[in-house]
């Protein structure tokens, strides 16, 4: 008899709390994954607004550039430094965003590829 089928019908409650155990951990495995999700979803979202902010700062930068003369300026400076800023704030959501933070359900499938080799062993001749 296979020692499987042995430990189903002499133990299964012991089964019962492995089959438990795999569900507790697929569920704390759903809970990163949907959380890194909702990380990368904020952020993409923060690049966005800061994109637009930039580009109406820009925009208003160019207008202000074509109706005050240069030399009446008090600070041209502040026509470059007004929409950089968004930018780098986008620059850094898009960084942050697309940074590696693993496949997903990774010690998930550690775990059942553990209790295939030790299948496996128990199964060998």
């Amino acid at each position: 008899m296979h020692p499987l089928l042995r430990l189903i019908a002499t133990q299964p409650q012991l089964l019962v709390d492995h089959a438990e155990a795999y569900g507790d951990l697929l569920a704390e495995e759903i809970g990163h994954v949907s959380s890194a999700w909702k990380l990368r979803t904020l952020l993409y979202a923060a690049a966005l607004c800061s994109v637009v902010v930039a580009t109406v700062l820009a925009g208003v930068a160019l207008m202000l550039w074509a109706v005050v003369p240069f030399s009446e300026m008090h600070a041209p400076w502040a026509l470059v430094a007004a929409p950089l800023l968004p930018v780098v704030a986008a620059i850094w959501c898009l960084v942050e965003a697309r940074k590696e933070t693993g496949t997903g359900f990774d010690n998930l499938r550690e775990q059942v590829k553990a209790d295939m080799g030790m299948l496996r062993e128990v199964s060998a001749p």
